[in-house]
């Protein structure tokens, strides 16, 4: 993750943003190519082949954030064993998860900005108002339409791919963003967002992945080395099986 890719970030944004703010009905537009108005639905909004599509996306996103969990959870329960993955890569793939598509997406923006759905606005059946995705002002209440939950946790996989051997890193990158887009598409075609609710979906997490990247791995300031983590994990995981000996000791000394 580096300067190249957070130039890049950062210049989608910009033109997005613009490009979106100058002519916001190209949301409209977007979403109105999945949009049949003799049915009066969207396309893909119940179709078999695309809520499979969804439920891999789901397991495949699980299965990632699991091996970090195990990877955690098993060196503060074996401090000294071998697990998947080491120490500083659990850390970072947990928290880029939680502060990404956790925190961020759903419980700040989702949850504040009351963007109101495709399929509920007024230009496609709905009784809600449109809104630019600038503006929060919308009548939605809770789990609105910016950002795309789902597409944000499948852009979450900017992470992982920054963890790859630097020779497939390319490759990792431009999986994670094929994986991100066509999740988004997914969530574009049965009304559920906008086309910017899932630009700004992948900017966010990249930027977010970007950052802990930094903090974490590189900048000198606040680096870490994995032996650091490492071995972070393993007085915690020491202090933590003391103490349940320690209560184990009373437990038995009682009965």
């Amino acid at each position: 993750m580096n300067r190249t890719g957070l130039l890049v970030a950062l210049a989608v944004a910009v033109v997005v943003g613009l490009v979106f703010a100058i002519d916001p009905r190209l949301d409209l537009q977007i979403s109105a190519l999945f949009f049949d108005p003799v049915t009066k639905s969207f396309g893909g909004s119940y179709q078999p082949a695309m809520t499979r599509a969804r439920e891999v996306a789901e397991w495949l996103i699980t299965a990632i954030a699991a091996l970090a969990f195990v990877s955690l959870a098993g060196k503060l329960l074996w401090p000294r064993g071998r697990l998947p993955l080491r120490g500083g890569a659990a850390v970072f793939l947990l928290l880029s998860l939680a502060l990404g598509p956790g925190i961020l997406a759903n419980a700040l923006l989702k949850d504040h900005w009351g963007r109101v759905r495709p399929i509920d606005v007024a230009e496609f059946g709905g009784a809600g108002r449109f809104t630019p995705w600038w503006d929060p002002r919308g009548a939605c209440r809770a789990n609105c339409s910016f950002i795309g939950g789902e597409p944000s946790g499948a852009f979450w996989t900017f992470a992982p791919a920054a963890l790859t051997p630097p020779q497939w890193r390319p490759l990792a990158y431009a999986a994670a963003l094929a994986f991100g887009a066509g999740v988004g598409t997914l969530r574009i075609a049965a009304g559920a967002h906008f086309f910017t609710d899932v630009a700004f979906a992948g900017v966010f997490m990249f930027l977010t992945a970007w950052t802990l990247y930094g903090l974490i791995f590189r900048w000198r300031l606040t680096r870490l080395t994995d032996e650091a983590i490492e071995e972070a994990l393993i007085r915690a995981g020491e202090a933590l099986r003391r103490a349940a000996r320690r209560l184990a000791g009373r437990t038995g000394g009682k009965s």
